[in-house]
C-alpha cells in the first residue's frame, strides 16, 4: 500500500468528530475541568465540543491532541466508531472500580472493536457461535445453569467428561474476540477484572494484565464472561445476582457436575487436589468449593480447607503459573489477522493511519507491546 499522509489540522477542526473527543478524554481518564485547565479553556467550553455545539480552533485542536496523547487526526469524523456505556458490558468487580476506571476500559474496548473491523476487511473472522440466552423471570437456579454450561459445552464439541482444553482459543475459534488489556501502566485501571460486552457486532472479553499472572484465574474469568454471553442479554436482576450466576456458570463449565461426581473424593488430600486442579485447569479452591457445593465436604471441613490453602500459598508452597506459559491460553485471533493482512501488503502504518491513531497503539491492541522473547525452561 502506498505511504499514507496526515491531514492537516484546519481539515481535521473543520471535520471535527466531538464522540472522539469524548472517547480520548476517557482514555485519559481526565474530567472535562482537568482538560480545560491543560489547555487553556473553560469547561464551558469542552462541554460545548463533545455536544457538538463548537469545534475548537485548529491550534487550540493541537493542544487539546497534545494533552491527551493521541494524533491530531484522531478526532476526525467519518471513521466507524462504537459507542459503549456501563449497561453494555459486564464488570466482574463493579463495586471495587470507579466510573472513571470502567470509562476508560469501556473506551479501550470501543478501540478494540474498531481495530477488529478494520481487520475484518481483510480477513475472515470465525462465524460467532454462541447459543441465544433464554429469558427468565428472576434468577436461574442451579439446574438451570448446569444446563446452561453443558449446552455450551455440546455446541462447541468438548464431551462432559473430559477437561475443557484451551478455552482462549475456543473461544476465539467460535467468533470471540479475547484479548490481554494494556493497562499495565495504569495502577487505577489495572484493578479491573476482567470485562466484556455482546452489545457490538461482536462479542468481546478484555482481561488485564494483572489477572493473567495466574492461568486458572484466567480461565475462571473468562468462563464466567461466557456465561453473560449464554446467559444474559438485556436482563436486569441486579448486578450482584446477574455476577453470581456468571460465577456459578463457569463452575459448571470447567468442571461439570457428572465428571465431578466421580472423580472428586469426600477427603481433602492435598496431593489429589492438586492433580484436579492441573488436570481440570482450575484453581485448587475451585475444587474444593466443588466439592463443598456437591456435599462431599460439609461447610467446616471447606473452611479449614480454604484456611489450609492461603496457609500453603503463604509460604510459597502454591505457585500461580503464568498463562504467557500456556499457548492455548493466550489470545491469537487479532495478531493472526493482521498476519495475514500483512501478507496482503497492510502495515502497522496503514492501520494507524486508518483509525486515526498512533502505531504504538495500533502495536498494543494487537499484543505486540513487549517483542521480548519469552524463555521456557527445559524440562
Amino acid at each position: 500500500m502506498t505511504s499514507p499522509t496526515e491531514p492537516r489540522t484546519a481539515d481535521v477542526a473543520a471535520l471535527f468528530d466531538a464522540g472522539r473527543l469524548r472517547q480520548a478524554r476517557r482514555l485519559a481518564v481526565m474530567t472535562k475541568q482537568a482538560l480545560a485547565s491543560q489547555v487553556g479553556v473553560s469547561a464551558a467550553a469542552v462541554g460545548q465540543w463533545e455536544a457538538g455545539v463548537n469545534a475548537p480552533r485548529p491550534n487550540v485542536l493541537e493542544a487539546v491532541a497534545r494533552v491527551l496523547d493521541v494524533p491530531v487526526s484522531f478526532f476526525a469524523t467519518g471513521r466507524p466508531r462504537a459507542v459503549l456505556d456501563s449497561s453494555d458490558a459486564h464488570f466482574k468487580s463493579l463495586r471495587a472500580t470507579t466510573v472513571g476506571q470502567r470509562s476508560k476500559a469501556l473506551a479501550y474496548t470501543e478501540q478494540v472493536w474498531e481495530l477488529t473491523h478494520a481487520l475484518e476487511r481483510w480477513v475472515q473472522f470465525p462465524d460467532i457461535n454462541l447459543p441465544t440466552p433464554r429469558s427468565v423471570d428472576g434468577p436461574r437456579d442451579r439446574a438451570a445453569l448446569r444446563e446452561a454450561a453443558e449446552g455450551l459445552r455440546e455446541q462447541w464439541g468438548i464431551r462432559l467428561d473430559e477437561p475443557f482444553p484451551h478455552l482462549t482459543r475456543t473461544a476465539e475459534a467460535n467468533g470471540i474476540v479475547v484479548v490481554f488489556a494494556s493497562f499495565a501502566d495504569d495502577a487505577e485501571v489495572r484493578r479491573i477484572s476482567a470485562f466484556s460486552t455482546s452489545k457490538l457486532s461482536r462479542p468481546l472479553v478484555v482481561t488485564p494484565p494483572d489477572r493473567i499472572d495466574d492461568v486458572y484465574s484466567h480461565r475462571f474469568n473468562l468462563a464466567h464472561e461466557l456465561g453473560h454471553f449464554a446467559l444474559h442479554q438485556d436482563e436486569v436482576h441486579g448486578e450482584i445476582e446477574i455476577e453470581r450466576e456468571a460465577d456459578a456458570f463457569a463452575g459448571e463449565l470447567l468442571l461439570p457436575e457428572r465428571a465431578m461426581r466421580a472423580a472428586l473424593r469426600p477427603k481433602v488430600e492435598w496431593d489429589y487436589v492438586a492433580h484436579l486442579s492441573q488436570k481440570w485447569g482450575v484453581e485448587m479452591k475451585a475444587i474444593v468449593y466443588r466439592s463443598r457445593q456437591l456435599g462431599l465436604l460439609s461447610d467446616a471441613s471447606a473452611r479449614r480447607a480454604y484456611q489450609r490453602l492461603e496457609m500453603m500459598k503463604s509460604a510459597g508452597l502454591v505457585k500461580s503459573s503464568p498463562t504467557a506459559r500456556y499457548e492455548g491460553e493466550t489470545p491469537v485471533l487479532l495478531k493472526r489477522a493482521f498476519d495475514y493482512a500483512r501478507s496482503e501488503g497492510v502495515t502497522v502504518t496503514d492501520l494507524a493511519h486508518e483509525l486515526g491513531w498512533r502505531e504504538s497503539t495500533v502495536e498494543r491492541l494487537l499484543g505486540n507491546g513487549d517483542r521480548r522473547p519469552y524463555l521456557r525452561p527445559l524440562l
